[in-house]
């Protein structure tokens, strides 16, 4: 490129203005001043022929016409010597993405050097050379391209993969998810395994409620020597008299800090006394539990060292064999809450419900006027006055545990 051929000598001064055979307007390559550049192609002109290199643009930004001609371009005929000049770069046809080595390569070559930015055809203000850089620029051009198209490859790619997502069922994503979320739980066992989850605990149907007899069948933890603060709360709520005989008021008061139940210890005074084996026997009389009011006595359930300080207070020792008492002096009837959770050696651990009642209907009874009364015949049930939490036998007379005033009627 930029070599020219010549068929003829040069016209005599060619080149120089007012020459003959210049070009009318022509101007001297060398001279200054006109506030033009040349522009590239200009620069490859002969000096001696003064004719404008190939492929420069006319002024306007018009193309220049050519005709076919050989190989390399076109022979221009003008008012000069006839100069050979190269095509025109063809238009960059557009490329596919190819595979990946070729995007590699894309990158791999050597980065264009740096140069002054060239006015776009058809702008009438100065060019700025650029410099011989042809090839830089192509290859700059290339790798726009290149990234180009890749970002149009991964725009295609992200669309395809967010149909398929959009596509998928809901359903499926879940069924999914559990699934792997099952594959994991069976894959790590942990210390749950087996144990009933929350859900199948309320399922469960719950365990039944100890039943009246159960409770009075059972004992109750306590301290011998419990000695409790002296304080008493009444069972609230009031149990009507079930019998038509002489109507008895009672109260029920438990001691603060025992832990017994004081609704089972209410519930087992009232039905004891009422029924018809103890004193309400033949409707002589029918008991009824009040809470406030008017009451003939108070029934106590109270800590050994409670029930020694009432029971004293009628002359009556009760720390000896932790025993229960009526204090006559006194509104109470003190039952000692060591024995109604513990019961007596007479009845055993399996006669607690039995000896309950017997404790009950004894220090009533004492309430009610009567006193000890012993056994006299062996073998025969012990009389209900006798003091059966501490022997059964009397005198040399054995007799059997009894809990009723009339337990043959």
């Amino acid at each position: 490129m930029g070599r020219h051929s010549r068929k003829g000598p040069a016209p005599k001064g060619a080149g120089t203005p007012g020459a003959p055979g210049a070009l009318p307007g022509a101007r001297d390559a060398e001279t200054p001043g006109g506030g033009r550049r040349r522009r590239p192609a200009e620069q490859h002109a002969s000096p001696a022929s003064g004719t404008p290199g190939s492929g420069a643009p006319a002024r306007g930004g018009h193309p220049e016409h050519h005709e076919g001609g050989g190989g390399w371009g076109d022979w221009q005929t003008g008012a000069g010597p006839q100069v050979r000049t190269a095509p025109p770069p063809a238009p960059a046809a557009p490329r596919i993405p190819g595979p990946r080595r070729e995007f590699v390569e894309a990158f791999d070559g050597p980065e264009p050097a740096a140069g002054p930015l060239r006015a776009a055809p058809g702008d009438d203000g100065p060019d700025q050379d650029a410099g011989p850089a042809p090839q830089a620029a192509r290859g700059g051009r290339g790798r726009a391209f290149t990234g180009v198209a890749a970002a149009a490859v991964t725009t295609v790619l992200a669309v395809i993969v967010a149909g398929q997502v959009t596509e998928d069922r809901p359903d499926d994503v879940g069924s999914r998810a559990a699934g792997q979320e099952r594959g994991a739980v069976q894959e790590r066992p942990d210390r749950s395994e087996g144990r009933a989850t929350p859900q199948q605990e309320a399922q469960a149907p719950a365990a039944p409620a100890p039943t009246y007899a159960q409770l009075m069948a059972a004992r109750f933890p306590i301290d011998p020597g419990l000695e409790g603060p002296g304080e008493f709360e009444a069972v609230p709520g009031l149990d009507k008299a079930p019998g038509k005989g002489r109507k008895i008021r009672y109260r029920i008061d438990v001691e603060k800090g025992l832990g017994l139940d004081a609704g089972l210890f209410a519930r087992a005074v009232q039905e004891t006394l009422n029924d018809d084996r103890s004193w309400a026997h033949g409707g002589a009389m029918t008991f009824e539990r009040v809470s406030s009011g008017e009451a003939k006595f108070v029934i106590t359930l109270a800590s050994p060292g409670t029930t020694g300080v009432w029971c004293a207070k009628s002359g009556l020792d009760t720390t000896v064999d932790n025993v229960s008492c009526d204090s006559a002096s006194t509104e109470r009837v003190m039952i000692n809450a060591y024995r109604w959770a513990q019961g007596a050696e007479t009845y055993g651990p399996k006669a607690m419900l039995a000896y309950r009642q017997m404790l009950i209907n004894h220090e009533v009874g004492h309430r009610l006027g009567h006193n000890h009364v012993n056994c006299t015949t062996p073998g025969a049930l012990a009389p209900v006055m006798q003091q059966q939490t501490k022997s059964l036998d009397v005198g040399g007379v054995s007799c059997r545990a009894n809990p009723w005033v009339h337990p043959g009627d």
